[in-house]
Order: C-alpha cells, then structure tokens, then sequence
C-alpha cells in the first residue's frame, strides 16, 4: 500500500520512504534518509541526513531524529542513527547521529522512549528498553536489553548498563551498572536484584538467588572488583546469567557503581 504522505510535509525526493507510512503535516526529512514499512511520522518531527528507520516505528511531535552530534571533536563526516523495528520515540526526543566518519548512534527493537529524552552520539542500544521523561543519554554510552530508566535520569559518557536493570528517577551515575540489579539515589549504589524483570524473562526463582549472592560479594563484600569477580565464579553455581555478570565486572573500564 502506498504511504500517505501529506502535502504539507517537507519531504525530499531523495529521501526513500517504505510502504503503508504516514507521514503528518510540517514534518521535514532531508536527502539522506531511509524509513521502513508502516512508520507514523507526527508533525514538526524533523528526519535528518543519515537516518536509517526500520519498520513500525511510531514517531510523535518535535522529535529529531539524526541531529548533528553535539561534540566538539564532530568535523562534518558522514555518520548515521540506526533505528530497529516497533520502537515508540514520544513528544521532543532528540536522536544525535555518530561523531566520526562510519559511526553510528543504534537502538534496537521494540523499546519506548517517552517525552524529552535525548541519546547523543554513538550509544547503543538493545531491544524492549524503556526510558523515562526527561532522561538524557551520554555518549559513547552502551545500554543492554530490557534495560529500564524510570524518569529524569542521567547517564555520563562512556558507561555501561547491562541487561535487565533498572535505575530509578533523577540517578546521575559515571560508572557502569551491571545485568539484572536496581540501582538509585545519589550517588546511585546498589538496592537490590531485579527479580520481576528477572522473573519476567524466565529466570528460575534458584538463578535469581544465585544473581543475589553474586551481587552480595560484590557490593557487601569488602574486597576489589577483581576479587569479587573471582569469589563468584568460586562460590556461586555457574550458568548464562552468572557468566553473563562475570563478563560484564570482568570488562568494566570504568569500574562499577
């Protein structure tokens, strides 16, 4: 089906945009742009040069996707944001695209970004995240999946979030923070595991025990990351999420929260 695309929309010819779209009035995409099947563009969004939009993704007012970087080493090379399927992207999100020749800021599938969240330049991102009002994602940032940030939070460059956390309302963090835990306040420090999300994934209630006892050495226990690391993996029974918590401590260059 073609897409519906309104006369009052700004849309370049060399844009290419997918089947069954429909794109609002005043919305504005450049030259460089590629959308995917079934997206819904509301007005005032603008679509920058180097965009790249899968399908069924549901774009709302204000929003700019593939703004310039807003780092000072950016000097005009081609970069891109690469954007999944059936992602929701709410009222005055900004989307900066990479800094450097080739680089790209991703995000995955299915994840919901609510009004004013801005991701900069050259994060990634995975699948079914969801990041709360007014959250603001440095760059050169990574973020796992099923990763939730409730409302207000600030994450600083170079850092590192794994799967199935959760960081609850106005938490400024600049270390990384590890698969499956909560984590809050300020500074933000550790407040437990996950288990709904865990439990939501399919997690056994003996994993989930075990995720605890790891995290318990961790951060009740009153020796180095790298210790702690080696206590897991001598005390805790192993399998795919504990080695998932291993590699993660294991290639932490910021160190951890």
């Amino acid at each position: 089906m073609a897409s519906e695309i309104s006369p009052r929309a700004e849309v370049s010819p060399k844009a290419k945009i997918g089947d069954n779209c429909k794109i609002y009035p005043f919305v504005y995409i450049e030259d460089d742009v590629v959308i995917g099947d079934n997206c819904i563009i509301h007005p005032f969004v603008s679509i920058l040069n180097g965009a790249r939009i899968g399908k069924g993704n549901h774009i709302h007012q204000g929003s700019v996707i593939s703004a310039l970087p807003q780092d000072f080493e950016f000097q005009g090379d081609k970069t891109e944001v690469v954007i999944g399927k059936n992602n929701v992207i709410r009222e005055n999100v900004v989307i900066n695209r990479g800094t450097h020749a080739g680089g790209q800021t991703v995000i995955g599938n299915k994840n919901y970004l609510m009004e004013g969240v801005h991701i900069l330049h050259d994060t990634k991102i995975g699948n079914q995240c969801a990041f709360g009002f007014g959250t603001k994602i440095a760059g050169d940032c990574e973020i796992g999946n099923g990763v939730v940030f409730t409302a207000a939070v600030l994450q600083l460059p170079n850092t590192r979030v794994g799967d199935c956390a959760l960081v609850t309302s106005g938490s400024i963090f600049n270390k990384d923070i590890p698969p499956y835990v909560i984590v809050g306040n300020n500074p933000v420090s550790f407040n437990g595991v996950n288990a709904p999300m865990c439990k939501a994934i399919g997690i056994e209630e003996k994993v989930v025990k075990h995720i605890a006892n790891a995290y318990r050495l961790v951060f009740r226990g009153k020796v180095s990351l790298f210790d702690a690391t080696l206590q897991i993996k001598e005390q805790v029974p192993d399998g795919p999420e504990i080695q998932k918590i291993i590699d993660f401590l294991s290639t932490s260059k910021k160190g951890v929260i």
